[in-house]
């Protein structure tokens, strides 16, 4: 699986904490003085794509990302402004770790909240050193947590985000789908719902590297890159079925200790459906990285915020004949809603996606 994209949207709140003289002063600071830091790194691609001694395979993925940049502006509906006209190398494995946290016995995840923007289903870190032992205390508080590292991020155009070395990594589709991703966040933001600014931002990088893809006639591998949709589909299907098994024994009268031991066994029977998914898709074993690691509600959570929506996008999609612009409107539309009303709406084009 791609690592996880954040939406740094912390920083937005960084100076109104500071002033303000928040409790969580260490915290924005280390926001603000990370990204600060990749800021003053910035090198414009022009001038790096002017230079003949740059390596080649950087030359092929920066004129690459800018052939995707003008794509996403015109035929994605994209916002245009200076964001990904510039590289930074950082030598980093990941731009930030992401702290998700839930209750021993709820899928629902804990959120942080941030002034201007808002409350989100993770918490970022510059250092993993210091997500690590943010997430230490929530496990002595009896927390489920996980921690993933993230390989770009979005100030949301509140800053001119550049395109970053951890986003490079694998195939040319994995780093355009990420570029159309955070520009899909500058083009529409929800306050308060990481759930539907996730999957929309995956809905139009999907959709877009489709499009990108039959663009430079490269058809042929639409039917791969289908496939692996295909096969997360089937993913979260499968955590789907857990979060439902784990759900019923969350809200039952049994003691703790009959509630661990059903939780237990659902993961376990997870573990079981995953082998038999592997069957089906012919020994694929991309997932098993995720499976080796500690599975528990937070793990849950944090898939969930990403691919929950997807299939209700997808479904907005064709209702609106497949008009991207038209497409965009919708969803800022349902986006302006009142929480419960977006949830309604949301989930009614989930059940359409089903039904279709």
């Amino acid at each position: 699986m791609r690592a996880i994209s954040v939406v740094a949207v912390v920083l937005l709140g960084t100076v109104v904490a500071t002033v303000s003289g928040c409790a969580n002063i260490g915290y924005y600071a280390q926001a603000a003085g990370g990204h600060l830091k990749l800021m003053r790194a910035r090198q414009p691609v022009a001038e790096l794509l002017a230079d003949e001694s740059l390596d080649p395979v950087l030359r092929t993925q920066l004129e690459t990302l800018g052939q995707a940049r003008g794509f996403a502006v015109e035929v994605l509906q994209l916002p245009d402004t200076d964001s990904y006209s510039t590289y930074v190398e950082t030598g980093r494995q990941a731009i930030t770790w992401n702290v998700v946290a839930a209750e021993e016995f709820s899928l629902r995840p804990y959120t942080w909240c941030f002034p201007i923007a808002g409350c989100v289903n993770y918490r970022g870190y510059f250092a993993e050193a210091d997500a690590l032992e943010y997430a230490d205390d929530f496990r002595r508080d009896g927390y489920d947590v996980t921690i993933g590292g993230a390989s770009a991020y979005s100030t949301l155009g509140w800053f001119d985000d550049p395109i970053l070395d951890t986003m490079l990594r694998g195939s040319d589709i994995r780093y355009v789908g990420t570029l159309f991703h955070e520009m899909a966040h500058q083009l529409l933001y929800v306050e308060n719902d990481s759930d539907f600014n996730e999957a929309y931002a995956s809905f139009v990088e999907q959709e877009g590297v489709r499009l990108w893809l039959q663009s430079r006639d490269e058809a042929s591998r639409i039917a791969g890159y289908r496939a692996s949709l295909e096969r997360g589909e089937d993913f979260v299907a499968l955590l789907a079925v857990t979060r439902r098994s784990l759900e019923e024994v969350y809200a039952s009268d049994l003691d703790d200790a009959a509630k661990r031991a059903g939780k237990k066994a659902a993961f376990e029977q997870m573990r079981a459906n995953y082998e038999e998914l592997k069957i089906k898709w012919n020994g694929y074993s991309g997932y098993d990285g995720w499976f080796r690691r500690e599975l528990n509600n937070a793990r849950l959570v944090s898939v969930s915020t990403y691919r929950r929506y997807i299939p209700a996008f997808a479904a907005l999609f064709d209702e609106v004949g497949q008009d991207i612009a038209a497409f965009h409107a919708k969803a800022a539309e349902i986006g302006a809603l009142e929480h419960a009303a977006r949830r309604e709406q949301m989930d009614a084009l989930v059940v359409r996606a089903q039904e279709s």
